[in-house]
């Protein structure tokens, strides 16, 4: 009779066991995004149950994620504003979060799903810690959304800029390539001709005259300052505009409109 109580008894410490056995704690893991620190358990990844935690440490570590993902959602506001002075700073963390973050937002929802099915999740301040996470984690993956935009609007700036600060350069060089030393007022000869940024197309004329056009508007003539009467009166503006409207038009310097257009591109 004792040996079968004996035997009763090792059976049911072992289903204990079992049961315990069955219920793993989650191995806590270290996420840094920037200079914002967080640790966590994947409880789903761990086949665990977070109702099996301790109340007090699942909520620090949701809690931790949540102001991790504040934080990212704050520091990365102005990544795609490329005027704003912390820009490149806001965007490098985007690029950064864009490479680790995905996962965390899996798990940290995962765990926050898994908190919607405790006993405890109306206990102190577990409901604003579930409704502010599910908040967090949709922002941050629309943020992350935004990476590709903001990172190819600023590479489209510094092309662009590097465009502009070449523009006079190939002027020059177009003027020596084809004006004379000391070209004569009243010959309409087209050297170099440009569309800048805000959308202007300027031709230059080897006397210093110039043909402007805006958009949707009809192309004025400028001519040179300084010019004698007698000068003045050998210009002759139709001829000047009729050599802008020939003038090739894909050997216009335009200003990139994508980062992979050349900003050295040839002058004319």
């Amino acid at each position: 009779m004792k040996s079968l109580c004996r035997r009763i008894l090792l059976v049911g410490l072992g289903g204990v066991l079992s049961a315990c056995a069955a219920r793993p704690v989650p191995a806590v893991r270290h996420y840094s995004l920037g200079m914002s620190r967080a640790d966590y358990r994947d409880y789903a990844g761990a086949k665990a149950d977070p109702c099996d935690a301790e109340p007090r440490w699942l909520s620090d570590e949701l809690t931790a994620i949540n102001g991790l993902l504040s934080r990212f959602l704050d520091g990365t506001q102005k990544a795609a504003d490329l005027d704003a002075p912390e820009q490149a700073q806001h965007l490098a963390l985007l690029e950064e979060a864009s490479r680790t973050l995905p996962p965390i937002l899996e798990v940290h929802e995962g765990n926050l799903r898994g908190l919607a099915r405790c006993k405890f999740r109306d206990n102190g301040a577990f409901p604003e810690i579930s409704r502010r996470g599910g908040e967090l984690v949709k922002s941050a993956r629309e943020r992350l959304g935004e990476t590709q935009a903001a990172v190819a609007a600023t590479a489209l700036r510094a092309t662009q800029q590097a465009w502009k600060e070449g523009a006079a350069e190939r002027e020059a060089t177009a003027r020596g390539t084809w004006c004379t030393a000391n070209p004569k007022v009243g010959e309409a000869s087209v050297f170099y001709a440009r569309q800048n940024l805000d959308g202007v197309t300027e031709w230059r004329f080897c006397d210093g005259s110039r043909v402007e056009q805006r958009a949707d508007a009809e192309p004025t003539f400028i001519e040179p300052e300084g010019l004698s009467a007698r000068e003045r009166r050998r210009v002759q503006p139709p001829r000047y505009l009729q050599a802008a409207k020939e003038f090739p038009a894909e050997e216009i310097d335009r200003a990139p409109t994508t980062a992979a257009a050349k900003s050295d591109a040839s002058a004319p």
